[in-house]
């Protein structure tokens, strides 16, 4: 990858810190912001990565100068990479996009999906130059949960394991409608929810009507500094109740009991559910927009 200083090889999960920092230090080029990103959050975005195969990190004198990884689970790629600012200008960016699609196209996929941060003009001339378009954007809300948090008008209830098959079931028929949505098979969302390192099902929470769980929420006690509401969703037929306000509220609550200060979470800004301005009515503030390009293969 050009000069004989540079040194490219695999990541592993001792590098998660590491590369925290490095993706942290385009954001906060970007956005002229310190960087919230850490370890748990880029253990998120890649938890059946194989790290043998499908991640670069490119070392300049001992140091991490940028980095990549890819995932083919079906037809559709996933990519992300970064290049610290101080090392654009090099080409390194457009060599780990090569790299990141021959891996792509080996394993299968017919597309790829790519992340940038809205703003970064380098980055979207790379992606335009080699073909790729946008495709969606996405924001980053988040909230300070300074103020003291209503109660819920609602019963709502704690998750116990007896309720997974129940659970994940609603979260798939409420994201049925959103674009992309893939689905997972309960075997699989249940082992992969087993064996993440911030699962914590005290902060899982659900409404029922009758014998039917009609809305659930899924967080992560601690993740970019923050609580993380990993996924909210209210079936179609209880949608328009104020369910999924209730299930925000009680989840601020908990957070704020163990002295969880801040919530974040991520959401389509084209969510056909009006996720977003539920969101922006209890008080969360978009912090970040991401771009999502897409480039065909075949």
């Amino acid at each position: 990858m050009g000069a004989s200083a540079l040194k490219t090889r695999a990541a592993t999960r001792d590098d998660l810190a590491a590369i925290a920092e490095l993706f942290g230090s385009v954001e906060e080029a970007v956005l002229g912001r310190p960087s919230r990103l850490d370890a748990d959050a880029v253990a998120g975005w890649m938890p059946r990565v194989p790290f043998a195969t499908n991640t670069w990190l490119v070392e300049e004198g001992g140091s991490l100068i940028a980095g990549a990884f890819a995932h083919a689970p079906g037809e559709r790629g996933v990519s992300a990479g970064a290049v610290r600012p101080s090392a654009q200008g090099r080409g390194m960016g457009r060599r780990l996009v090569e790299l990141t699609e021959e891996r792509l196209r080996d394993d299968g996929a017919a597309r790829v999906h790519a992340w940038t941060i809205a703003g970064d003009d380098g980055a979207q001339r790379l992606f335009d130059s080699l073909g790729y378009r946008e495709a969606r954007r996405f924001w980053e809300m988040a909230i300070e949960l300074e103020d003291e948090i209503p109660e819920p008008a609602v019963a709502i209830e704690t998750f116990c394991e007896k309720d997974a098959p129940g659970f994940h079931a609603a979260l798939e028929e409420a994201f049925e409608d959103h674009w992309e949505h893939h689905v997972e098979t309960f075997e699989d969302w249940w082992s992969r929810q087993r064996a993440w390192p911030g699962y914590d099902p005290s902060l899982w929470f659900l409404i029922r009507q009758g014998p039917e769980i009609a809305a659930v929420v899924r967080s992560d006690p601690n993740r970019q500094a923050a609580g993380f509401v990993g996924a909210l969703g209210v079936r179609r037929p209880w949608r328009g109740r104020g369910y999924g306000r209730a299930l925000l509220l009680q989840t601020f609550g908990e957070f704020r009991r163990r002295g969880i200060s801040r919530a974040s979470l991520g959401v389509d800004t084209a969510n056909p559910t009006g996720a977003t301005r539920l969101y922006e009515s209890v008080g969360m503030k978009v912090e970040m927009e991401s771009v999502l390009w897409q480039k065909l293969f075949r």
